[in-house]
């Protein structure tokens, strides 16, 4: 009996829940941004902007932090991404006038960038490659539970204290991710610390997309960009329908996420990944719906458990399978590159349908943005097709 390679090591545990607590700390700030930005006299477009800009900032400073992961050791890309972000959100409460906190809202998307693309790339550098889609399950596991669990966590402080509790809530949080991730022993690729900068040839084009695996992380800003909505709305949904307990859907996504994320990391390394996927945006889609029709916590419940299931191993699923693809010297470009297509998604989401919101009511909003997931899943599939035609070609 062949023995598996280690994956439950103590540097891939600190790894996982120092990441789990720097998504915690800004993950309890998505939902809540939105409304406090309204109440100090935003616009329908300039709420959009709070996830927009955010997400360009994102998306342009993560190329440069990729070239950087070419040649440069992990732990002290590491520290300084996750300090960034803790200094950045420190000073969110200095602000009360839109312009000002729509420019904070871009620098933390630097910062952001930085961190999800060292971090998710120090996790792939852990984890035995026979573990990849299970390892890279796991770890996703802490993005999706920080995603879940601390939006539920934001919006109960919202509700029931002050804006700057909310933010000291959420630098504590940055301040023990900073611990975990300080006592990480980090394992730089021997390919890595070998390259020196002058080897290199920096292209940003080169840097911000990786050719080997643009297939999942274009399905990625399709998925995105159809949640991108409930990310940005869900709170005022919830404000529009009367609904006092929106966080339900959040905590039954977290439950569901952490029973059934390990089953579909088995299954991404038994059956690869696209008939997961396809399963995953189909629950998603399910849900959406389900939401879309709430009025009560019955159907939040029922669309946050389905959310569960589907978005919470859609996207570990997704970045499992970009990296796979990938050689082992470019993980760094892959995982900016499919951080980036998450915050592209949500980002121009979060613009498109916060122009939209001023003339439909938001339940419509979510149908209307569950198409792009419908998208995804014919793309999938054509795709699919695509590649038997070519296997069977080959082979004949």
């Amino acid at each position: 009996m062949k023995v598996k390679d280690p994956l439950w090591t103590r540097s891939f545990i600190m790894l996982m829940v120092g990441n789990l607590f720097v998504f915690m700390s800004f993950q309890m700030l998505i939902p809540t941004l939105p409304p406090y930005i309204k109440s100090i006299g935003a616009s329908g477009l300039e709420i959009g902007l709070v996830t927009t800009l955010f997400s360009i900032g994102a998306v342009l400073s993560r190329p440069f932090i990729g070239f950087m992961l070419e040649y440069r050791d992990r732990k002290p890309l590491v520290l300084i991404g996750v300090i960034s972000l803790l200094a950045i959100t420190v000073i969110y409460p200095l602000s009360s006038v839109v312009f000002i906190f729509l420019l904070f809202r871009f620098v933390h998307g630097l910062a952001w960038g930085w961190s999800t693309t060292v971090n998710g790339t120090a996790a792939v550098d852990v984890v035995p490659k026979s573990r990849l889609g299970e390892g890279m399950g796991y770890y996703g596991l802490s993005i999706t539970i920080g995603m879940i669990i601390a939006p539920s966590l934001g919006i109960y402080l919202f509700q029931v204290t002050t804006f700057t509790n909310l933010i000291i809530t959420s630098s504590v949080l940055g301040v023990i991710a900073i611990f975990l991730l300080g006592i990480v022993h980090y394992q730089t690729p021997k390919v890595v610390k070998e390259t020196k900068k002058e080897d290199l040839k920096f292209s940003y084009l080169g840097s911000l997309v990786e050719k080997s695996s643009w297939f999942p992380a274009f399905i990625t800003i399709m998925v995105t960009f159809g949640y991108g909505s409930i990310v940005t709305f869900i709170v005022i949904f919830g404000e529009e329908r009367g609904i006092q307990h929106i966080f339900l859907f959040y905590l039954c996504n977290a439950i569901m996420a952490s029973l059934s994320r390990p089953i579909a990391g088995k299954w991404f390394d038994e059956r690869g990944p696209k008939g997961l996927v396809l399963f995953c945006i189909v629950v998603t889609f399910v849900g959406m719906w389900a939401l879309s029709f709430a009025h009560s916590d019955l159907l939040i419940v029922v669309s946050g458990l389905l959310f569960g299931v589907g978005f919470g191993s859609l996207i570990p699923t997704l970045q499992s399978w970009t990296l796979s693809m990938t050689p082992d010297h470019r993980r760094g470009v892959a995982n900016g590159m499919f951080f980036s297509s998450i915050d592209l998604g949500i980002g121009l989401s979060g613009l498109v349908f916060g122009v939209l919101a001023q003339y439909v009511e938001t339940g419509v909003l979510f149908q209307i943005s569950s198409l792009f997931l419908l998208i995804a899943l014919v793309v999938a599939i054509l795709e699919g097709r695509k590649q038997k035609k070519l296997v069977h070609q080959t082979s004949a």
